[in-house]
């Protein structure tokens, strides 16, 4: 019997690329498999099969194979494939984009907190993509529609840091395998509520849409619902009523550090969705309230960002990293809860 599944892959924010597994019927007549995958799977061209196969994201019976392999009864084979990136034309816009990072394959991205990434509905212009469209636009590849970008993950509209994107075709098959297969390296940092008697752990809890607010996620803590997802966590500061901390992902479902963080009750500073701009440890005294006020008013956002990455390069096959500073805003509400801690305890003395 022929069986066809597929697993959807949730990047940060949206799915992103995709996993079929596909075992070959025992009737099956050999076939190439460009031209087999080309019949069985929708809304992809023969073209599109062939890069991935040859970035290595189609395996036969879990070995890489070419487009001109030919497919034999009781194959299993499974391919990663980037999504479709577009549902509607794309207008390049002259938008600022911090640029740290540029080859003829791919672009790594410093994104400012209030920046969307992806053109999607209520936000079809003043994106990420419109300006990359829009610094590519003279270059012969793009206009020749060769070169387009291609995104393999994405942060919140509210979170700052760094992401890369693909300029060629090959590019984002290969930084989509790495992506789907969990070797890229990546770290983030936050400012949550609240102190923690450990300084290191690690969070472990499906998430998944929430049933009772669509536009939330939430933790399935028995596992019956959502998506495997692992958060790793270290504590770079102690703050009072607040915690500088550094998250790598294990996983990369939406929202995963900030449903994480609310889960084991540290929400992240002035999270306005999961419950952390109102204040949730410290005083009852008016000038406390004050001083979290004015905090909020510095950092009108979520406190996190994607501080390093990791990938390895798609043509030359070396080991890239990157490392972004903390933006002025969330130094700014470091700094004066730094003062605030100093000027308590000399209080207290």
């Amino acid at each position: 019997m022929n069986t066809d599944e597929t697993v959807n892959e949730l990047g940060e924010s949206s799915e992103l690329y995709e996993h079929h597994r596909i075992v070959v019927d025992k009737k099956q007549g050999m076939l190439r498999i460009d031209k087999f995958l080309f019949q069985r799977l929708e809304n992809i061209s023969r073209s599109k099969i062939q890069n991935a196969a040859q970035a290595g994201n189609i395996l036969v019976n879990e070995k890489p194979v070419k487009p001109n392999y030919k497919v034999k009864p009781t194959d299993t084979i499974s391919i990663v494939l980037p999504h479709p990136p577009y549902e509607f034309q794309l207008i390049p816009q002259d938008i600022p984009i911090n640029i740290v990072y540029e080859d003829d394959e791919v672009i790594v991205v410093n994104k400012e907190a209030g920046m969307v990434v992806h053109p999607g509905h209520g936000n079809y212009e003043g994106t990420l993509i419109n300006g990359i469209l829009y610094h590519l636009k003279d270059l012969p590849l793009f206009q020749s529609g060769e070169l387009r970008p291609g995104l393999v993950h994405r942060i919140d509209k509210n979170t700052s840091g760094l992401l890369v994107l693909a300029k060629t075709e090959y590019s984002l098959n290969h930084l989509a395998r790495q992506f789907f297969e969990r070797t890229t390296k990546r770290k983030y940092t936050a400012i949550v509520w609240g102190s923690f008697n450990e300084e290191e752990g690690t969070i472990t809890g499906n998430i998944g849409r929430n049933p009772k607010d669509r536009i939330k996620m939430c933790v399935f803590p028995e596992g019956e619902d959502g998506k495997h997802a692992v958060t790793h966590y270290k504590v770079l500061e102690h703050l009072g009523y607040i915690s500088l901390i550094e998250c790598v992902l294990e996983t990369g479902r939406t929202h995963q550090i900030r449903v994480h963080m609310e889960h084991i009750g540290h929400p992240i500073f002035n999270d306005e969705r999961y419950g952390g701009d109102r204040i949730l440890k410290g005083t009852t005294f008016t000038k406390y309230k004050q001083f979290v006020q004015n905090c909020f008013s510095i950092l009108p956002r979520h406190a996190l960002h994607a501080r390093s990455l990791g990938f390895t390069h798609p043509i030359t096959g070396k080991e890239m990293f990157f490392e972004s500073e903390l933006p002025e805003d969330m130094k700014q509400v470091i700094d004066k809860w730094r003062k605030y801690i100093d000027n308590r305890e000399l209080t207290e003395e």
